[in-house]
This record gives structure tokens, C-alpha cells and sequence, in this order.
């Protein structure tokens, strides 16, 4: 997902392995934790964004600023559990495969579902991560926290990022975060859908250097010549 990012900034890491294994956002948050420097610049990407900004409220002082990309903020919908279990229940009556096939496509931006070789990438990466992943990460979100007295005190830089194509978190969705957030901007990327990072990754790489030149708040450390986090 983000090897044109981590290729376009040096320094910059990714937050890997699946969090351990987790299945709750809060232990995800702790992974991470141990895992990002002191202080960073901390980039979260769908449910990543969730983790991240757990993390925010576990630890302000060690983010910087922020992005939360191909998100959402709401709780968990009437209907949401189901809709998951039955991907789940795909997956283990016929395997990993047969869940990616109904799970990929729409979380992609028209061009990109006919960009075979992108379409291949992801599709391994999903596969290979296999459904005891794919189980954590549901039951994860399905017992998501609540962050609606959260966002109000978030105080560093934020941006709120989504591809204008994003069907699974769509653009309201972001408007939503960034009228939340005190002083946050929305960027609506052109052509790409959830999986952004890797189906525009210049333009999202565009925003993302417009993000971390963004000015902190006076009392905030220079980000110069320190390592920037990303977590997935």
C-alpha cells in the first residue's frame, strides 16, 4: 500500500504486521506505540486511521500531526455486523480467495479496477494476509471506540484525505472529520477510491508533502531532519 510513499520519503516507516495479531483497537494503538518515535508526523489509513487516532488519545504529545485517509468516524451501523460476518463466513466456508474476489473491487476507483497489474498486487497482498487477519481487524472495528469527544480536542495539524471515488468512505464521511477537528482540511483526491495510497500514489504523495509542510502550532517541534511515522 505505501511503497511509493516510503520510496518518496526517506526515513518514513510503516507500522507492519497486523498489529500482533490484535483484535481490539486499544491493543493496536499500544503495538503501535512501541513501534513509532518519540515524536512523528502519524498517517493512518482506513482502519489505521482508527488506530491512529486512538493513539492521539493515548499519547498526544507524541504526534505532530496528523492525516487520516479513506476513514470514517461514525460507530458501528445497523446492519455493519452483518455485512462483515457474512464476508467472513465466505472466507471460511471457501477461503481466502473467494472473500478478496467480493471484498476488492469495490473499494477500487474505476480506473484502477481496469489496471490489471495493480489489481494483481493488491489481490495477493489481501490473500497472503490471510483470514485470521482478516477476522482481528472485523472484530477490531466492530468494537471500535467512540471518538466523537475525542476529535474536538485534537490540536495539532490534521488533514482529512479521501479519493473522490472512495464508495466504502466516502468524501461525506471526511467532511464530516475535518468540521469535527478544529482547524482540519479536507483534500478530495481525483480518480482514486479506498485504496488510494496505491491506486494514485503521486497525487496522494503530493498531499501528503502539502501536509507535512503545513506550519505546526507555535509550541510544536520542528519536523526537520526528524523521522516520519506512517502506520497502515
Amino acid at each position: 500500500m505505501f511503497a511509493d510513499t516510503l520510496a518518496a520519503f526517506p526515513g518514513s516507516m510503516v507500522v507492519d504486521g497486523f498489529y500482533g495479531g490484535a483484535d481490539r483497537i486499544e491493543a493496536m494503538a499500544d503495538h503501535a506505540l512501541g513501534l513509532i518515535p518519540e515524536r512523528c508526523a502519524l498517517l493512518g489509513h482506513s482502519m489505521g486511521a482508527r488506530v491512529a487516532l486512538e493513539l492521539v488519545r493515548k499519547a498526544p504529545g507524541r504526534v505532530e500531526r496528523l492525516a487520516l485517509v479513506d476513514t470514517g468516524v461514525h460507530p458501528v451501523r445497523p446492519g455493519e455486523r452483518e455485512g462483515r460476518y457474512r464476508l467472513r463466513d465466505l472466507g471460511r466456508a471457501q477461503g481466502m480467495a473467494a472473500l478478496v474476489a467480493e471484498w476488492l473491487p469495490p473499494m477500487m476507483g474505476a480506473g484502477s479496477l481496469r489496471d490489471e497489474a495493480l489489481m494483481d498486487r493488491l489481490y495477493a497482498m489481501a490473500v497472503a494476509a490471510g483470514l485470521q487477519v482478516f477476522e482481528a481487524q472485523i472484530e477490531a472495528l466492530l468494537h471500535r471506540p467512540l471518538v466523537d469527544t475525542l476529535l474536538p480536542t485534537i490540536a495539532c495539524p490534521t488533514i482529512a484525505m479521501v479519493g473522490q471515488e472512495d464508495r466504502w468512505s466516502p468524501v461525506a464521511q471526511h467532511e464530516a472529520i475535518a468540521a469535527a477537528i478544529p482547524g482540519a482540511r479536507l483534500r478530495v483526491v481525483p480518480g482514486a477510491g479506498h485504496m488510494m495510497p496505491a491506486e494514485t500514489p503521486q497525487a496522494f504523495n503530493g498531499q501528503v508533502r502539502e501536509w507535512l509542510d503545513q506550519p505546526s502550532s507555535p509550541d510544536a517541534i520542528s519536523i526537520s531532519g526528524r523521522r516520519r511515522g506512517l502506520n497502515d
